[in-house]
């Protein structure tokens, strides 16, 4: 199984992305998770590019190459990060993710909006979400490392519960 893995975020200290580097290292033998990092490389959305630039293009591939998606983003002024919503709007005019099952992860218990918007993008975009691999963990604040996250009993056991989601979905033919 393939794993895209797309953190919202493009700070260096990104707690999403500490969360996704996490996930890639704790996935069971046969579980790939790949993180993507060139959602800052993105040119502004503007559906008059055409053809898209190469960038556009390579993520179009690396969706479509994916067995599943795994989104873990912030929350900014309510909604999801501008970077990780213009990445979502070039692939809107196509069809990487239709059917796709997806997970969203969500890092701070209080951003509830970015996840809810963020939901509400990706099920019009007709992505198939997984809700019993979508977590909420409580890292904002919690002032843990990527190691102190990795040896944590439950935040492991959470992050496994989605990926075994994952594929039982794909299994399951859904």
């Amino acid at each position: 199984m393939k794993i895209l893995a797309i953190s919202g975020s493009l700070r260096a200290a990104s707690i999403n992305s500490m969360l996704l580097r996490v996930l890639a290292g704790v996935a069971p033998a046969g579980v790939e998770v790949r993180i993507y990092q060139e959602l800052g490389a993105l040119p502004l959305f503007n559906p008059d590019i055409a053809p898209p630039p190469a960038v556009v293009a390579r993520l179009k591939q690396a969706l479509t190459e994916a067995d599943a998606v795994v989104i873990a983003s912030p929350e900014y002024a309510h909604g999801v990060t501008g970077a990780l919503k213009n990445g979502l709007d070039w692939m809107v005019g196509n069809q990487s993710f239709v059917g796709k099952p997806v997970a969203l992860f969500n890092a701070a218990p209080r951003a509830a909006h970015a996840h809810a918007a963020l939901l509400e993008t990706v099920t019009v975009m007709s992505a198939s979400v997984v809700e019993a691999a979508c977590i909420t963990l409580p890292l904002l604040g919690a002032g843990l490392g990527e190691r102190q996250i990795a040896a944590d009993p439950a935040m492991v056991a959470a992050l496994k519960t989605a990926l075994a989601a994952l594929r039982q979905h794909m299994a399951s033919g859904v």
